[in-house]
């Protein structure tokens, strides 16, 4: 049954969306998939290249042991099955970049068969994503049109990269969802330590194969969207080309299966080519590459060296920590802000901490652009500040303003060292709360004698008391002592 939220309305009823993920993501390796050639970025044009990567005659590429375990890695974390049995196939096309004029992939024996992603929404609720499959392949070379008005470069660092290609079934229904199941696999990847994920560097981008259908009717024709490394660009490319299509059948078009780019400047897509046919590659099994078989004990083995992966996290830190299902969610979204929350949480109270690190610490992070990682307020500085709360030595809204000067600090400054330096101890005496009751009182006993008929009144009395103590009274105090001479 269609979500009514996700339906497109159109000129002429109700659409839907019907979309599949391909995602490509860099195995994180020191070499390549096929030769002893290093990866990494930076390297200027052409300094990591091997004689295999170049296509020299005569050299024989040899797989790499470490890809094949990190594509089983990936494949165990996304709940999938493990094919023992592998192969690598060749797909023949020509162009600049791949010097061998085919690409090493798996087609017909993938390492990874069928899995699936728990995927969590905004608002709390979840969907599932079944994985279709993960396949092993060299990445190809760069071309350059830049450099010359008259000529293209090529740059093969990149040739022979190892990927691998998570293609998802058709289950995603909304750009939103698609941007949601994008972040939850790459979350996955980084915590398994399979992807560092990092989208700027094409480390890990997405094709979007998009199509759209009246609800109910059978699956329409559907256009690829290649090499999408943005979330916002995800969602705009998804939206404008749903709309593009629908406009065409409403017009009484058909839609021709066919590669697309986005272009992030018009907000659009446009034709790339026109969508080959699997034959049109000649696959065909490399000859020289022997077939993939994985001893089950050697899997096992894998298995068991798995990291605690989110949705595991995520149910831990529900049960032990007390925290609601968004808090949680929100923490263990990266590894970083799973780990320093950890540290700061060690024998504090948990929730506090929590809401510290999401709504104070994560929200200042975000308005300066940076990550958890570049965080200048070490975990233990969190947790100094939540422990003055919890011993009472400050209120909650004394520690914002302590919170102000330990940002100012850069974590050159302890909590405790910025309320004495200050002088914001909380005020507990309450000899002291009760003398400025009293003076309170008794300058306003108009106000006074309404508290008993209006018991809401009572917070001016509690607002006054602040404003005279400098907001150092501490509040639980202040009410106790006011309804008891206010007689509430």
């Amino acid at each position: 049954m269609a979500d009514p939220s996700k339906l497109i309305q159109g000129r002429t009823g109700l659409w839907e969306i019907v979309m599949g993920l391909e995602v490509h993501a860099q195995v994180a390796s020191n070499t390549k998939l096929f030769s002893g050639a290093k990866v990494g970025f930076g390297a200027g044009p052409n300094e990591q290249v091997s004689l295999v990567d170049a296509a020299m005659p005569g050299m024989l590429p040899v797989l790499n042991r470490y890809c094949v375990e990190q594509a089983v890695k990936t494949g165990l974390g996304l709940k999938a099955e493990i094919n023992r049995f592998s192969r690598f196939d060749r797909k023949n096309y020509f162009y600049p970049d791949l010097p061998q004029g085919y690409q090493i992939s798996q087609l017909f024996h993938p390492i990874v068969g069928e899995g699936e992603v728990l995927v969590e929404r905004d608002d709390g609720s979840s969907f599932t994503v079944r994985i279709e499959r993960l396949h092993l392949e060299q990445d190809a070379g760069k071309s350059i049109h830049d450099l010359d008005p008259n000529a293209t470069y090529v740059d093969l660092n990149r040739a022979g990269t190892a990927l691998m290609e998570i293609v998802s079934k058709p289950d995603l229904r909304s750009s939103d969802e698609a941007v949601a199941y994008f972040k939850k696999l790459r979350t996955i990847l980084i915590y398994l330590g399979t992807c560092d994920g990092d989208m700027e560097k094409g480390n890990m981008r997405a094709d979007c194969n998009v199509s759209v259908r009246r609800v109910g009717e059978p699956f329409g024709t559907r256009c690829e969207i290649k090499n999408v490394n943005s979330f916002r660009f995800m969602q705009q490319a998804i939206e404008f080309e749903a709309r593009r299509q629908i406009e065409i059948l409403e017009d009484g078009g058909k839609i021709d299966q066919e590669t697309r780019l986005f272009d992030s400047v018009k907000v659009e897509t446009r034709s790339m080519r026109s969508k080959e046919e699997a034959h049109d590659y000649r696959y065909f099994p490399d000859p020289d590459l022997l077939p993939v078989e994985l001893e089950e004990a050697w899997i096992e083995d894998i298995r068991k060296s798995l990291v605690e992966l989110p949705d595991d996290k995520k149910a831990r830190f529900i049960s032990q920590y007390g925290l609601s299902s968004y808090d949680a969610q929100v923490l263990i979204s990266e590894q970083d802000r799973a780990d320093y929350y950890e540290k700061a949480a060690k024998g504090r109270d948990a929730k506090l901490v929590a809401n510290w690190t999401t709504n104070e610490l994560l929200a200042r992070l975000a308005k300066d652009g940076q990550e958890i990682s570049d965080s200048p307020l070490p975990p233990e500085q969190i947790a100094g500040l939540v422990e003055l709360i919890e011993t009472n030595v400050i209120s909650s809204k004394i520690a914002k303003t302590v919170f102000e000067h330990m940002w100012e600090g850069k974590g050159t400054i302890t909590p405790a060292e910025i309320v004495e330096k200050h002088g914001l101890k909380q005020v507990t005496d309450t000899g002291a709360i009760e003398k400025a009751i009293d003076e309170i009182i008794a300058a306003n006993p108009d106000k006074a004698a309404e508290v008993a008929s209006k018991p809401q009144a009572l917070g001016w009395f509690v607002g006054q008391v602040m404003k005279v103590t400098g907001g150092k009274a501490n509040p639980a105090a202040v009410n106790e002592l006011l309804k008891a001479k206010l007689g509430l």
